[in-house]
């Protein structure tokens, strides 16, 4: 059996931030823009408070079995969590979506990749 690879995006809104939260996030911006954002096992944040209070976590998971996403979302969804409680950060309307990249279909460059492979 071979490891699946799981991709969990866990997505809320800051809810009732005070002024001290609100400037705290803002001064760490530059460490949570959406254009570093990756998955990573421990949890990428980004999030853009000038334009809205949305943020979004996303998390790397890994299981034997396709039914081992359901476990990898509900660890991202503990861990978002813990980690808005840990800073005392309100939000509202968590939600998550899981993807198993295994059965993702390949993009263009990973098939001229295999190809090339012999694959």
């Amino acid at each position: 059996m071979s490891t699946r690879t799981f991709r969990v995006t866990v997505r809320g809104l800051f809810d009732g931030l005070s002024a001290e939260q609100h400037a705290e996030l803002t001064a760490r911006a530059a460490e949570h823009d959406i254009l570093t954002a990756s998955f990573t096992p421990e949890g990428h944040l980004s999030y853009d408070l000038a334009a809205r209070l949305s943020f979004t976590f996303r998390f790397a998971d890994s299981g034997e079995a396709e039914e081992n996403i359901l476990a990898a979302t509900a660890r991202a969804e503990a861990a978002a969590r813990a980690w808005l409680a840990e800073r005392g950060y309100p939000y509202k309307n968590l939600k998550s979506q899981a993807e198993d990249r295994s059965s993702a279909p390949l993009g263009k460059r990973q098939r001229r990749e295999a190809a090339r492979q012999g694959g």
